[in-house]
């Protein structure tokens, strides 16, 4: 059943309604390719995906997608995993995001912001002369279209150039942050033997200074294919022996050349969160990142020349691309570098008002970190510019959404609230922001243009308003073209079509509702099921963290030997808070009155803290594993997870049970 009740807690005016790039989208592509002109954004979405090829066809004409061989047809192959886009077009990823550089040289297209909160621009031009230098570098490196080249690095200006310097070359980008350890590093990097390594000394996160020479050492002892180590001094240090100094690569006035690629040729390597095995290596390519991230930020998320982009991120999340290619719609990034609550829980906030951000992106659990921790951001900043706050990661409360509606609201501001749903694996949203539609209280607008997006049962019968399996039953141009060394696509197919063949099954649990929004329960791999009745770990979480002595929790469900169901709730507590008999009382009747009384968990056990993956998702399945007895050196990927001691808790839980 649809979760909210039908009242949306934000409506868009028709002034907002009218201005809107989707709006404008929809008018022309009615006049020129049969799209409908009346029914708004729901008719606009069901043509987008009855009719793909004339959708797509119609995108790149929008945006004007500069093709150097004309395509000869948009979809050659359609069927899943496997689809053939734009066969015989040849294009380039950078050649596209640099593009404003003809027509606002002297405007900054990126705003680079440190813990100082300083504000240092990079003008368009200037960001073109360094891409065209450091392309020509590599090129004289030996660099060739379909190398790997590789960033240590974390969300600086400079790795943005080197993943433009990379893209204009024809080779194929894949990056780390630095927190990452030499172990998690390697695991990903390994696989794909990359040629040219570009690294800091060391990075700035919460206020210390942390060296990353020695790790820097270690991967360029364990990368044999490197034929190149690039050295960024962010902490001011020499370049180690061997390595090219980063200001001699960029000094050159030059001219990018871009090389011309087939549409399918590969951008950029993603990974996985690798928690039970090596990390997936996903790759995506330079024409369907392209085209999906025009339509998604420039129709979605409706940025264009005038906006600035602010997304908490890092180099290690989909998120950095995915804000990279703000440079595509013209839009100026805000790249940030350091600690999300530094010097205060209120940072990320401040630093989408020093910058003046349009759009700003951030997690959930921020946005409830700030409702905690009694942050008032619309009343103590001038967030005037701000038309649109965007969350992922995990699903957004109700609460979060409420929090966020009344801040800005007080302020007289009228607040567009997007939470958006996808994946590493498309590197995009399936479901999320759509700037015409209204906005109800935990809930996603709708399904994206171009993706048909589905709630099935294990049958594969479509849903409305019950819990389902999340299915795209078409395919998305940034779909991955393949895994890396992953010859028979065998790996590839079993990660998304083995449930229901020809047809993508993400391991989400969602709900359609009848009036066309989206609901997110977590993961179908850790729902939990008593007596039948399903409920997604996000509803608990939801429900558990409102109360005001929790911190953070982890609910598993455990499938028993006997045939019984375990299902215990882990929390983390606020400092002076006390897990005593009132408060387990408390906890278990909240489940009870807001959810249901069948998930009211088995045990209440305090732990020293919820475990990670290094991109923030708590992990529910290895831990999972570990309570049913599975060894941790089989249950996890230790080098996936952000505190690995915290795993030591379930292992022994799971020991002392058994």
């Amino acid at each position: 059943m649809p979760t909210t009740s039908p009242q949306p807690l934000w409506q868009p005016d028709p002034q907002r309604i009218a201005q809107a790039r989707i709006t404008r989208f929809q008018s022309w592509a009615a006049a020129h390719h049969g799209a409908p002109a009346e029914g708004g954004y729901a008719a606009l979405h069901r043509w987008s995906v009855d009719e793909l090829d004339t959708f797509w066809k119609a995108v790149t004409e929008w945006f004007d997608v500069r093709f150097a061989t004309p395509c000869t047809r948009v979809l050659g192959d359609r069927s899943m995993p496997g689809a053939q886009w734009f066969p015989g077009a040849t294009l380039n990823y950078a050649e596209h995001a640099l593009r404003a550089a003809a027509t606002r040289a002297d405007e900054p297209a990126l705003l680079y912001v440190d813990e100082t909160h300083e504000t240092t621009p990079v003008t368009w031009s200037e960001l073109r002369r360094q891409v065209g230098s450091l392309a020509a570098a590599l090129r004289s490196l030996g660099v060739r279209p379909g190398d790997r080249v590789s960033g240590y690095l974390p969300n600086i200006p400079q790795a943005v150039t080197a993943l433009l310097a990379t893209a204009a070359v024809g080779a194929v980008w894949t990056s780390c942050a630095p927190d990452f350890g030499a172990r998690s590093v390697l695991d990903r990097f390994q696989q794909v033997e990359p040629v040219v390594l570009f690294t800091v000394d060391g990075y700035r996160y919460g206020g210390k200074e942390h060296d990353r020479r020695d790790t820097v050492a270690e991967l360029r002892r364990d990368l044999p294919t490197l034929r190149a180590v690039v050295h960024i001094p962010l902490l001011g240090t020499e370049a180690p022996e061997g390595a090219l100094v980063w200001d001699a690569l960029t000094a050159a006035d030059t001219d990018p050349v871009f090389e011309q690629v087939p549409f399918d040729h590969p951008l950029w390597v993603l990974y996985s969160s690798g928690t039970t095995g090596l990390p997936k290596a996903i790759v995506q390519s330079q024409g369907g990142i392209l085209v999906e991230h025009l339509k998604q930020l420039g129709l979605h998320c409706d940025l264009g020349p005038e906006d600035r982009f602010f997304w908490y991120t890092s180099t290690g999340w989909m998120m950095w691309n995915f804000l990279v290619s703000g440079l595509l719609t013209g839009t100026t990034i805000v790249l940030y570098d350091g600690s999300p609550g530094f010097p205060g829980t209120d940072a990320q906030w401040r630093i989408a008002e020093r910058t003046g951000a349009t759009l700003f992106g951030t997690s959930a659990a921020y946005v409830m970190a700030c409702r905690k921790a009694d942050v008032h951001p619309g009343r103590d900043l001038d967030l005037s510019r701000i038309q649109c706050v965007a969350t992922t990661g995990s699903p957004l409360p109700p609460d979060g959404f409420r929090w966020l509606h009344d801040e800005f609201a007080e302020s007289g501001a009228d607040l567009w609230i997007a939470s958006v749903s996808g994946g590493t694996d498309v590197c995009s949203c399936f479901a999320g922001a759509v700037p015409t539609l209204p906005v109800h209280i935990g809930e996603l607008q709708a399904p994206c243009l171009g993706t048909d997006l589905q709630s099935w049962d294990p049958n594969g019968e479509p849903l409305t308003d019950e819990v389902g399996e999340l299915v795209v039953t078409n395919p998305m141009p940034s779909m991955p073209v393949r895994f890396w060394n992953d010859p028979d696509g065998s790996r590839y197919h079993d990660s998304y079509f083995a449930a229901y063949p020809g047809v993508w099954r993400h391991g989400d649990w969602i709900t359609l509702t009848s009036r066309g929004s989206v609901v997110i329960h977590g993961r179908s791999d850790s729902t939990l099921n008593r007596q039948g009745v399903r409920m997604g770990s996000a509803d608990i979480y939801e429900a558990v963290e409102r109360l005001p002595e929790i911190r953070e929790s982890l609910v598993i469900g455990v499938e028993q030997p006997d045939g019984g169901y375990w299902m215990p709730l882990f929390v983390h507590l606020v400092p002076g808070a006390v897990l005593d008999d009132t408060l387990r009382t408390s906890i278990k009747r909240t489940i009870r009155e807001q959810l249901s009384p069948r998930h009211v968990p088995d045990e209440i056990i305090e732990v020293p803290g919820i475990p990670h993956t290094l991109t923030g998702k708590r992990i529910e399945v290895p831990v999972k594993r570990l309570l049913q007895g599975t060894p941790l050196e089989k249950a996890v990927n230790p080098g996936s997870i952000d505190n690995l001691d915290l795993l030591h808790f379930y292992e022994d839980l799971a020991r002392k049970r058994a």
